[in-house]
């Protein structure tokens, strides 16, 4: 017997919904929440298919809205992280650009950020001065310049115009840009 599993294709925002509502719930890390199309486990032991027009960003306190009306609120879960403190925020601020330089996520406050753990990134920190320390907890990253829904899309400015290339396997393509 085949399993019918509930779809889910629309996300009420947090504010938008009344958590006392949710019918259950999931935990998930950044990526586990950086999703169009992905079957979920609730804490439940429920499963519910995710299937979104475009990758979206789940924050914690949304909720997945079945077909059925179903809302299984979404939590962010602890991950391993690197804080990153400095002597100041003009120090601070030089330590962001660097990130940035590298189009890491980061979650940026008045007085630490936020990333991922990685041992280059930390030994480059540290050799820029920085104090770096591993703490565990839910990652919320900043979404962009150009908003979350175009963290892996290019954008463009000016006329369309498209251009032939190649790749090393030999498919050669033509894409335009908008």
């Amino acid at each position: 017997m085949t399993e019918i599993v509930p779809v889910a294709r629309h996300i009420r925002r947090s504010g938008e919904w009344n958590a006392s509502h949710a019918d259950d719930s999931v935990r998930l890390d950044y990526d586990d929440r950086h999703r169009r199309r992905r079957v979920y486990t609730t804490e439940q032991g429920r499963r519910i298919l995710l299937d979104l027009t475009e990758a979206t960003v789940l924050r914690d306190g949304d909720a997945m809205q079945a077909e059925d009306g179903t809302l299984i609120a979404v939590r962010a879960a602890p991950e391993p992280l690197i804080e990153i403190t400095a002597h100041g925020t003009g120090e601070l601020a030089r330590l962001a650009w660097h990130l940035g330089n590298r189009h890491l996520p980061a979650q940026i406050s008045e007085n630490r950020i936020l990333i991922r753990d990685d041992h280059v990134i930390v030994a480059m920190l540290r050799g820029l001065g920085a104090h770096v320390r591993s703490v565990t907890m839910p990652f919320d990253p900043e979404g962009g310049a150009y908003g979350e829904h175009n963290r892996h899309h290019a954008h463009t400015h000016g006329h369309p115009h498209a251009h032939t290339h190649s790749h090393d396997h030999g498919n050669d393509h033509t894409h335009t840009h908008d």
